[in-house]
């Protein structure tokens, strides 16, 4: 169960997150509509494991390799905003978040 600080801290950067590829969405993004779903810390707050929603779906694995390569950058652009509330910039961690794939092709299958 995530303490009370977890859940802040989540909250904060998931915003934070979701500014950063809003304002350079083209370079990160590479012409994709990304959304930063969910945010879960690690017990230190050292670790953020940061899940992305993808639309279009298509070519998922590409994408998360084209991101892995802007890591860095993101955990810095990441520093500035959160460096007065946090003392650590944490580690970043990126997910595919196929949830919205899943409820789609469960849908699919009870229409049929």
């Amino acid at each position: 169960m995530e303490t009370t600080r977890q859940q802040k801290v989540s909250r904060q950067i998931q915003k934070d997150l979701s500014e950063i590829f809003r304002q350079e969405g083209r370079e990160l993004s590479g012409g994709k509509m990304v959304t930063v779903t969910v945010v879960r810390m690690s017990p230190d707050l050292s670790l953020a494991k940061v899940y992305l929603s993808i639309f279009p779906s298509d070519e998922k694995d590409k994408f998360l390799k084209r991101l892995q390569s802007y890591v860095k950058h993101i955990r810095l652009e990441l520093g500035k905003k959160v460096r007065h509330q946090l003392r650590i910039v944490p580690e970043i961690a990126f997910f595919i978040d196929d949830s919205m794939d899943y409820a789609a092709r469960i849908d699919s299958l009870l229409d049929s």
